[in-house]
């Protein structure tokens, strides 16, 4: 088959798959297409400009080395070297500013994408049974090491029309609720429940606070402190506010290295305190919304290591650390009884923010 015949192809596996849900192994993907879809033009962080300059000069010397007919192999693979090594010295020391920027990369893989990368089956389902389907909010049935789960996350767009559709990853009180459903179906049915989030937060408009979004995400926390299953959330982009919350009670809270937890956008706070959204920089640090700090504080379980230059840079990678992570988790997990669970998820959330007081 050409690519366009696999691109067309493609774009009806949706429908597909929720007709019929069999697994995305029996539709390999050609190399001559994985390959036209990695070779976009990459989209460059202000800091990631040294190594968009070394990568240029890395093509004109090839370039000239070829007109000329000269063998500079070596030092192209000197400068290769130098390439990553600079590469991993400026994405291991990268400021919480930076590491929002990472989070919030048009290209960072989402909800969906890790869906379908880790799944041996999936189904997704739709409506709130309240009259509403919250495109902001996906979820559905699949299989996950040959286990039956079900998988659920904030889903934002990969261009400005889609995210205009999805109201760029922040869920309504249908989302929400739609959340909920599905969760009571895991739980009924006895299925693991994955979630991913990734949302700069909440509905905020006039027609969320008349739907109830408050209420919904309220109600979401006390239900999800009660179920028999186990509960797995990793923050796999930008984690903000209550928004994140709605889904992010569970017995293990996973985040990628880049991605970012926080009470409020930096942004948000610095117009708070400051009345100047410009210091959104010191208050990304103040607020310790990133993966180490979080773990420090016991707010977070795991940190799951990314490729280096950030998830986008290696989707299949970050993948495949989440799955395995997931699948470990769900092991230990399994092994423990419903009871046992939910005692245990109960106490996780009343640890966090204990602390001591020194006396002077």
């Amino acid at each position: 088959m050409e690519t366009g015949d696999w691109v067309k192809l493609i774009q009806l596996l949706p429908l597909a798959f929720f007709l019929f849900p069999i697994p995305y192994s029996l539709f390999p993907i050609p190399s001559s297409l994985t390959m036209a879809i990695s070779e976009r033009k990459p989209l460059l962080l202000d800091f990631e400009k040294p190594l968009a300059e070394l990568a240029t000069r890395i093509d004109q010397i090839r370039q000239l080395a070829d007109e000329n007919g000269v063998d500079v192999s070596g030092q192209i693979r000197q400068l290769e070297t130098r390439a990553m090594q600079l590469r991993e010295e400026i994405f291991s020391s990268l400021t919480p500013s930076q590491r929002l920027q990472v989070a919030r990369h048009p290209r960072r893989p989402s909800t969906l994408d890790y869906i379908q990368a880790i799944s041996d089956e999936w189904m997704e389902l739709h409506g709130d049974r309240c009259g509403g389907d919250d495109p902001a909010l996906v979820g559905g049935v699949g299989r996950l090491g040959g286990q039956p789960v079900v998988m659920l996350g904030h889903q934002k767009g990969r261009d400005t029309k889609d995210n205009v559709a999805r109201n760029f990853g922040m869920a309504a009180p249908g989302g929400y609720r739609k959340a909920l459903r599905l969760m009571e179906h895991a739980n009924k049915f006895g299925m693991p429940i994955v979630t991913f989030i990734d949302t700069p937060g909440a509905w905020a408009g006039i027609e969320a606070e008349h739907q109830g979004q408050g209420e919904a995400i309220a109600y979401n926390l006390q239900q999800m402190f009660c179920f028999d299953v186990p509960v797995l959330c990793t923050v796999i982009g930008e984690g903000g506010s209550g928004g994140a919350l709605g889904i992010g009670v569970g017995d293990r809270l996973l985040m990628f290295e880049h991605s970012v937890y926080t009470v409020a956008t930096p942004e948000a706070c610095a117009a708070i305190l400051w009345k100047d959204a410009g210091k959104a920089p010191q208050a990304a640090v103040a607020l310790k919304i990133i993966s180490h700090d979080l773990k420090n504080l016991g707010i977070i379980d795991q940190i799951l290591p990314e490729p280096i230059g950030g998830a986008h840079s290696d989707p299949l990678t970050a993948a495949t650390n989440l799955k395995k992570a997931l699948l470990e988790n769900l092991d230990e997990l399994n092994r423990l009884t419903a009871a046992e669970r939910r005692q245990l998820r109960y106490e996780k959330f009343r640890k966090i923010g204990v602390f001591t007081e020194l006396a002077h």
